[in-house]
């Protein structure tokens, strides 16, 4: 069983940066895709981001595009989304998925392994 990380989460002001950690108990990523979904109160598991086993490909949901980066370093395993010009509707539980192939989709059935999320708010 792997065991999925998130941290960096926290409160936050409309139009700040915040930067999203994930790792793995083991290097599962290293052949893995990596994925960020986000749960908003009331709504259900969307998706956000994911980058392939060698960083060369990324897809985003558009409410994202442009603000959000994900990235990976593969010589410690852990993927990161930095997240810029936040929004007060970007407010959710984040979690990180490991990939069951090594390049991701918007689908969360092809993540195997979950985090058990951070909180991000952003007020207003």
């Amino acid at each position: 069983q792997v065991q999925v990380t998130e941290s960096g989460g926290g409160l936050v002001q409309a139009g700040d940066s915040l930067r999203l950690s994930c790792a793995a108990s083991r290097r599962t990523g290293s052949n893995n895709a990596m994925g960020w979904f986000r749960q908003a109160p009331g709504k259900e598991r969307e998706f956000v981001a994911t980058i392939s086993w060698n960083g060369a490909y990324t897809i985003y949901a558009d409410s994202v595009k442009g603000r959000f980066t994900i990235s990976r370093d593969r010589s410690s395993g852990t993927v990161y989304l930095q997240m810029d010009s936040l929004k007060p509707e970007d407010t959710a539980v984040y979690f990180c998925a490991v990939g069951r192939k090594s390049v991701g989709s918007r689908s969360q059935t092809d993540y195997a392994y979950w985090g058990q999320g951070t909180q991000v708010t952003v007020s207003s």
